[in-house]
C-alpha cells in the first residue's frame, strides 16, 4: 500500500508522461541562452501573464531573492509580511546577500497587509532611514486567495507613494482557480511575480520570475552570482510546460477533494477544521493527542507534519485521488474512536 502524504504539494512526483516529456527536452546550454526548452517555457509564462520577460530558477527562494535584489540596492527595504514566506523562510537572504532591509508588520487573518500599516512603515526621504522601495505580497495565503479589490487597492499604493510591487506566486494558479479568473488577472497588478511550478502543477524543480526586461536582466546577473545558472536545464523545464498544459484545470479537484476532507473530518470527535482553503484543510487537534494520531495514521500509511502545537495542515494534490482522501478520512476515524 502506497503512502499518502499530505504534509506539502511540494512531494508531488512527475507523472509518467511528464517524465516522457522531459526525456525528450531539446536542449541547449542555459547560462548561454542557448536551451530552446528554457527559452519556450520563459516566453509561455511571460505571454500568459503579461510580462516582458521571464527567468528560469532552480526554486521559488532564488526566484523571491533575484526580485528583491533587482528592484533593491544595498540600503534600501522592503515592506513584507511578518509571517511572509520571503521574511520568515528564505534564511534572510534579502538581509544577507542583498544588503535589504525588511520592514515587517503583521498580516490580517486573510493574509493581505492592512494598507493603512504599509503606507505608516514606508520611510521618509532622510538619510536616518531605509529607503523603501518594495511592497511584497504572497499568493495564496494558508491557501486563501488574496481578493482582487484588495491587489488592486495595493497597485494603487505603491504607484501613489513610489514603490515597486512584488507577489510571491508560490501558489499563483491555485489562487486562480479558487477565484475562478485567469491567472493574468493576478499578476496584471504586479511590477513582478515569481511563479512556483514544483507545488500544485506538479512540475519536479523549479520557478519562474517574470518582469519587466530591465529587471530579468538585472535578475539573470543576480542568479549567476548566487549559483543559479544551470545548462542543459531544458530537461526540467519540459516538465513544467507539461505541468502547465496539463495540470493547471485538475487544480480545480485538489480544492474540491479538499472540502470533502474538511467536510468528513469535521464530524469527528476530537478534532476541530478550522479552516479550509483551496487545496488546504486546517486541523487543531491537542498535543496531548498527537501520539495517538501519528500511530493510527502510520498504520494507514497516511503521512502529516505533525509539530509541537495544536495546529495541523493536510495539503491536497496530484498525487491524492479519491481513494486516498477516502484511506485518510478512514484513518482520522480511528484515531478519533481511539
Amino acid at each position: 500500500m502506497d503512502w499518502i502524504d499530505l504534509r506539502s504539494d511540494t512531494v508531488t512526483r512527475p507523472t509518467a508522461a511528464m517524465r516522457a516529456a522531459m526525456a525528450a527536452a531539446e536542449v541547449g546550454d542555459d547560462v548561454y541562452g542557448d536551451d530552446p526548452t528554457v527559452n519556450a517555457l520563459q516566453a509561455r509564462l511571460a505571454g500568459d501573464l503579461g510580462f516582458e520577460a521571464g527567468l528560469f530558477v532552480p526554486s521559488g527562494t532564488q526566484s523571491n531573492l533575484l526580485a528583491l535584489m533587482a528592484h533593491c540596492q544595498r540600503g534600501d527595504e522592503y515592506i513584507v509580511g511578518m509571517d511572509a514566506h520571503t521574511y520568515k523562510y528564505e534564511g534572510g537572504g534579502a538581509a544577507v546577500l542583498g544588503s535589504i532591509q525588511p520592514q515587517p508588520i503583521p498580516q490580517a487573518d486573510d493574509g493581505t497587509l492592512p494598507l493603512e500599516a504599509v503606507e505608516r512603515a514606508i520611510k521618509p526621504d532622510d538619510p536616518h532611514f531605509a529607503r523603501s522601495r518594495l511592497l511584497c505580497l504572497e499568493n495564496t495565503w494558508h491557501g486563501r486567495p488574496l481578493p482582487l479589490d484588495y491587489l488592486a487597492a495595493a497597485r494603487a499604493l505603491c504607484d501613489r507613494r513610489g514603490l515597486g510591487l512584488h507577489l510571491d506566486g508560490a501558489r499563483l494558479y491555485n489562487a486562480a482557480a479558487a477565484l475562478d479568473v485567469p491567472v493574468r488577472s493576478i499578476a496584471a497588478h504586479f511590477d513582478s511575480v515569481s511563479v512556483c511550478l514544483s507545488k500544485g502543477l506538479g512540475a519536479p524543480v523549479g520557478s519562474v520570475l517574470l518582469g519587466t526586461e530591465a529587471l530579468i536582466r538585472e535578475a539573470r546577473r543576480w542568479r549567476k552570482v548566487t549559483g543559479g545558472g544551470m545548462r542543459q536545464a531544458g530537461i526540467l523545464a519540459a516538465g513544467a510546460l507539461h505541468a502547465l498544459d496539463h495540470h493547471v484545470a485538475r487544480l480545480a479537484d485538489d480544492h474540491a477533494r479538499a472540502a470533502r476532507l474538511a467536510d468528513a473530518l469535521r464530524g469527528l470527535s476530537g478534532i476541530e477544521v478550522p479552516a479550509q482553503h483551496s487545496n488546504m484543510v486546517f486541523l487543531a487537534i491537542p498535543t496531548a493527542r498527537h501520539a495517538a494520531l501519528k500511530s493510527a495514521l502510520d498504520a494507514a500509511r497516511v503521512r502529516v507534519s505533525i509539530g509541537d502545537s495544536d495546529a495541523i495542515r493536510l495539503v491536497l494534490h496530484l498525487d491524492v485521488d479519491d481513494d486516498g482522501v477516502q484511506r485518510t478520512i478512514d484513518a482520522f476515524g480511528a484515531f478519533s474512536a481511539s
